[in-house]
């Protein structure tokens, strides 16, 4: 309960300044703590994890009480809190601080603890195998994501290809159906005009044909049968 107190103190007061230290793979660091109290405890931010409490030290030459037994054989306190890390790995980087809890707590000024350039080389030279192979996965996360931006302008490529076909086809499908019921309308028109010619050729009559056949002796017969008697 006491350890997340304090979590939740550091949370609120870890605005504190911070300083930076240089150090090597395998050195021994000592980081002080600026605060005039009896008893202290010191804490590591690694982020995004939460903060992690080490120890709670005590005036000398009383032992500090661990969180953690793994913690004994890499971190001790010295006078006046003084915090040592013996045999600094990658895993120790962070921020460090003291804090003192009351109401309400005092937090030290913080150290951030990171390697020199020419140690992370040197770091990376040694483990070789590792450093290849972060970067291979490193190499293969981008290629992946670029792969997928590929696939997903092609997919919306192809399809925009897709609707523009459709929408040429369609449009001379219809376009060549309208041709043809306008081309075949033309010509139902046509035809029909040509019948009703050919019908009314058929319907007209030669009258002077017919004049020409009737005979004269026919005329006379009918003006004497129309003739009335004379008075």
């Amino acid at each position: 309960m006491k350890i997340i107190q304090l979590q939740l103190y550091v949370l609120i007061c870890c605005r504190a300044a911070v300083s930076d230290q240089l150090t090597d793979v395998g050195s021994n660091v000592t980081i002080n703590c600026d605060l005039d109290e009896n008893e202290v405890y010191w804490i590591l931010l690694k982020t995004p994890d939460p903060p992690t409490v080490i120890l709670r030290s005590f005036p000398t030459p009383k032992s500090p009480f661990y969180t953690n037994n793994a913690f004994r054989n890499k971190y001790s306190v010295i006078f006046k809190h003084r915090l040592v890390i013996n045999n600094v790995t990658a895993d120790e980087l962070g921020v460090y601080y003291c804090m003192k809890t009351g109401t309400p707590p005092k937090l030290s000024n913080s150290t951030r603890l990171h390697f020199n350039k020419s140690t992370e080389v040197t770091e990376c030279y040694n483990n070789t195998i590792e450093c290849h192979n972060q970067k291979a996965v490193e190499f293969i996360d981008q290629n992946h994501t670029q792969w997928q931006i590929i696939i997903i302008i092609s997919g919306l490529m192809n399809g925009l290809l897709l609707i523009v076909l459709i929408g040429l086809v369609k449009f001379f499908v219809v376009g060549n159906r309208r041709s043809a019921e306008e081309s075949q309308l033309n010509t139902d028109i046509q035809q029909t005009r040509v019948t009703e010619e050919h019908d009314l050729q058929y319907a007209t009559m030669d009258f002077s044909k017919l004049r020409r056949n009737i005979r004269p002796s026919q005329i006379n017969s009918t003006y004497a049968a129309l003739n009335l008697p004379k008075s």
